[in-house]
């Protein structure tokens, strides 16, 4: 018998947050491919309209733009009551970004911020939508996660913190959820060439081939591929399956002596947004 395809379009909304540029972007692009209506929410506004008349003349689909700063509490507020009307098929919550650098010497605010968008904002961006699932049987989830969320990361502790947050609220969900209609994909990646290592602070990082750096094209692709399939987990790549064995495997004296060699070196104060 043949598997029955969940990303296939139709009536409902795919809404994409971090939508502005990376793994948010083409996850868009890979929605809109597949003949989806689609709400894209991030904070640049330029960004997202640019991204969407794009969408509109390549795909010819329908593309709401909502420019929204997730880690705002009212804004996000405002957000989750629009979204509660809506027919939404699919949710992407891919915004996050990330703060470099030891957690005594970065912004606070930062840092609280930091929370609010990774977690939080997460938590009950899922929270609006899934109702309206449940009570249609239909519907998919792909949750932004990370293979930095397996283990601590020195240099990365809110960031990594808050990854775990999403990658066990994301694998729990897809357990729960199991014969209702509605699934739960964590799209876990390693390296990817976007703006984050630039802005975070270790562009330099990027030039190390043996990372196996992936583009945000491919991750996305992966992410939507294993959401059509009903999967747990999305693990793009040779590398972010190696970091995801050895999160899970490695002793953390030994993972922390690696990060120390090869990787803090090259990092210093900064933050990224995706």
């Amino acid at each position: 018998m043949s598997r029955r395809s969940r990303l296939t379009g139709g009536p409902g909304w795919a809404v994409v947050t971090g939508a502005s540029s990376g793994i948010g972007a083409a996850l868009a692009a890979g929605l809109a491919r597949r003949g989806y209506r689609l709400w894209l929410v991030a904070r640049r506004k330029d960004r997202l309209e640019e991204l969407a008349e794009r969408l509109r003349t390549e795909h010819g689909t329908e593309v709401a733009v909502r420019a929204c700063d997730l880690a705002d509490r009212a804004e996000r507020a405002e957000l989750c009551r629009e979204l509660e009307t809506l027919d939404v098929s699919v949710l992407c919550s891919n915004a996050g970004f990330t703060t470099c650098g030891s957690l005594a010497e970065c912004d606070p605010a930062r840092e609280a911020a930091e929370v609010e968008l990774n977690a939080v904002a997460l938590h009950q961006l899922v929270l609006t939508v899934l109702p309206g699932m449940l009570a249609k049987r239909a519907g998919s989830l792909v949750i932004t996660g990370s293979t930095a969320g397996l283990q601590p990361v020195p240099t990365a502790a809110t960031y990594s913190a808050t990854k775990a947050f999403a990658n066990t609220f994301a694998e729990a969900l897809s357990g729960e959820l199991r014969g209702t209609g509605v699934t739960c994909t964590l799209l876990a990646p390693g390296p990817v060439k976007t703006e984050f290592m630039t802005v975070g602070g270790a562009a330099d990082l990027e030039e190390r081939r043996w990372f196996a750096w992936q583009t945000p094209e491919t991750v996305a692709e992966v992410a939507l591929r294993e959401a059509d399939r009903g999967s747990r987990v999305a693990i793009p790549g040779f590398m972010a399956k190696v970091q995801a064995l050895s999160g899970r495997h490695l002793p953390h004296g030994f993972a922390f002596l690696l990060m120390r060699w090869v990787i803090l070196p090259r990092m210093r104060a900064g933050t990224n947004i995706h």
